[in-house]
């Protein structure tokens, strides 16, 4: 069998105003190789731009069962995985979760791998990481300040206001 080195995946995503705009950066490593990308949209959440992140650098990988270690700031994600709520979720057919479109998105790519998830600090002099939130926040927010005029995320749905 093809021994394949293993892949690192280092997320961040960022939205101004939570709902504003936002993106997402990736950086990904492998065997000395390394890939950047990211991506903007004139309105998103946070949460949304984190799981984006890892769904992009997921579907980059050009091998199937590839051994991936994905390192994300983002408890929403990590959490979701590793305590098993993702699980949880896919029983009850995503039913009254956050984000299902990018949650049914994540798990088609996510079966074809081995992934091991990894939470680590934001903002904490991490170097990938800090390059990840610098991409992030450039694609998204930056990108507006500097006349960029984004698209629309399109599984956005804003929420309805409360009532109480």
């Amino acid at each position: 069998m093809d021994q394949r080195p293993p892949i690192y995946l280092y997320t961040d995503g960022a939205s101004s105003g939570n709902p504003g705009p936002g993106g997402y950066g990736v950086v990904l490593k492998c065997a000395g190789a390394e890939k950047e990308m990211s991506e903007g949209f004139s309105l998103t959440t946070n949460n949304r731009m984190e799981l984006l992140a890892v769904i992009k650098g997921l579907e980059a990988i050009r091998w199937e069962n590839a051994e991936v270690h994905v390192y994300s700031d983002s408890s929403y994600v990590v959490n979701a995985i590793n305590k098993g709520w993702l699980e949880n979720w896919q029983r009850k057919d995503f039913a009254k979760v956050k984000n299902p479109d990018l949650w049914m998105r994540f798990t088609s790519v996510y079966k074809r791998h081995r992934v091991a998830f990894h939470w680590i600090r934001g903002h904490a002099g991490h170097p990938e990481n800090e390059r990840c939130d610098r991409l992030a926040v450039a694609a998204g927010a930056g990108a507006v300040a500097a006349g960029k005029l984004l698209p629309p995320d399109p599984g956005y749905v804003p929420e309805e206001p409360s009532l109480i």
